[in-house]
């Protein structure tokens, strides 16, 4: 059921999340797209394991009335530099924006441009599979690049979205596709220099360079400070569009119709992970941003040290959602929700906007990602048979069953923004339903 009061603050335990029990969830943000994140990567003596001809991924089809379309953004702050990057006076930024499109051919969108695709390939590798057991430069998204945008589909409140450390904005393709789908024009933004790989129009490509990792905790707030005014420049490139000028670097048009369409009175935020952290900061310092949803991310910089983030102390006082999965990584095998969580506990004792708070037991922290669809298909293309791709496949994305996965939060995000960006009713929202027996209700 939708809360709306704040929640008792319980006792605890400090657990960390992360798939190694020396790492905090809130560092454990690999890029582990197809298969898994670096730090599972298997030991040098396994034999690498090929299919007999590349697999090309295909992300779920959409189940929203609308076809979807796609344009990339070269978007520079010319106000800001690059952290960790001395002497740098501009801050690029690349985003994609997915919207409900009118059908009828057209280009179909790559599913991620080269760079990644090679980011992509090397994890292969660290999983015991040759670097072209999948055509990921082959493999497509279900959008049409630059498609008109459908006449009938009104005005498109808009969603933002923030990738988990070391991942890219590409990875929530399948949570994506599906909003826009819906009639939602989705803002999918990268943030370089800690993203796994971006690739701008020029052919330059920007990788994960942040000092030290993300072990260190003020590098970290630094991260996260970043990405909020990441988020706060990427929405008034939005209002530049609405106003019917293009903010992309190299001048290049946007489809007809397209910023009439956008809705910036209702503004929506979702992420995973880091993201997941990112949005509950965005909100906030920034009013424009009307409902948040974290996807099994620390709302901390460090829990057990309990380095709290502001929001973790401050709440949300607007609609929140948090999404959990799986047990936890430390030596206390513990649900990951705010009864064990005291990030998550402090967030929701502090909230006084709606609340709602889902677990996925059989999920882990990579089913909240396109990982969750990915995964299968390789499974069954590449037929990878050695136990440590079984225990990496359990550690990622736990033993859900991934269509059922896939489709409950796909139903549950847009039911969350249908209800407060649109003010629909959606009981789904109100407590456990049998179309989605994985997803629990945490009081």
């Amino acid at each position: 059921m939708r809360r709306d009061r704040p929640i008792g603050d319980d006792p605890g335990m400090a657990t960390n999340r992360a798939f190694s029990a020396r790492r905090h969830r809130t560092l454990y943000y690999g890029a582990a797209v197809a298969v898994l994140a670096a730090s599972c990567a298997l030991p040098s003596a396994v034999a690498a394991v090929t299919g007999p001809d590349p697999i090309r991924l295909f992300p779920p089809e959409p189940t929203g009335p609308y076809d979807v379309g796609r344009v990339e953004l070269h978007l520079a702050d010319q106000g800001r530099g690059h952290p960790w990057v001395e002497g740098s006076e501009q801050r690029d930024l690349m985003v994609t924006l997915w919207y409900p499109a009118e059908g009828g051919g057209g280009e179909q969108a790559r599913y991620v441009p080269d760079a990644v695709a090679d980011i992509f390939a090397g994890e292969l590798e660290q999983a015991g599979l040759a670097r072209d057991a999948v055509d990921f430069p082959g493999s497509h998204a279900n959008a049409t690049v630059g498609a008109d945008v459908a006449a009938d589909a009104g005005e498109l409140p808009v969603l933002l979205y923030s990738h988990g450390f070391n991942q890219t904005r590409h990875q929530a393709t399948a949570q994506v596709e599906e909003l826009a789908s819906q009639g939602y024009a989705v803002v999918a933004m990268d943030h370089p220099y800690e993203a796994s790989a971006v690739e701008f129009p020029d052919g330059r490509v920007v990788r994960n360079s942040i000092p030290g990792g993300m072990d260190q905790t003020e590098t970290y707030r630094e991260a996260i400070a970043t990405r909020v005014a990441d988020t706060g420049f990427v929405l008034d490139a939005m209002a530049e569009v609405a106003d019917g000028s293009t903010p992309d670097v190299g001048g290049r048009p946007l489809p007809e119709g397209l910023g009439a369409a956008l809705d910036l009175s209702a503004v929506g935020m979702f992420g995973h992970s880091a993201g997941g952290l990112t949005a509950a900061e965005a909100m906030l310092g920034d009013d424009r941003i009307d409902a948040g949803i974290n996807l099994d991310g620390s709302i901390a910089y460090h829990v057990g040290d309990e380095e709290w983030a502001e929001s973790t102390v401050r709440g949300a006082d607007r609609p929140f959602m948090i999404v959990g999965g799986g047990l936890s990584g430390g030596a206390e095998r513990v649900p990951h929700t705010s009864e064990h969580s005291p990030d998550w506990q402090r967030f929701r004792a502090a909230s006084t906007g709606p609340l709602l708070e889902l677990y996925l037991a059989k999920a882990q922290h990579m089913s909240f990602i396109d990982t969750q669809w990915q995964i299968p298909q390789i499974d069954a293309g590449a037929r990878p048979d050695n136990p440590a791709w079984a225990d990496m496949v359990a550690d990622s994305v736990g033993t859900i069953d991934p269509d059922r996965s896939v489709a409950a939060q796909r139903a549950y995000l847009t039911a969350f923004f249908d209800a407060y960006m649109r003010g629909a009713e959606r009981p789904l929202l109100d407590g456990p339903s049998p179309e989605h027996p994985d997803v629990a209700f945490i009081e």
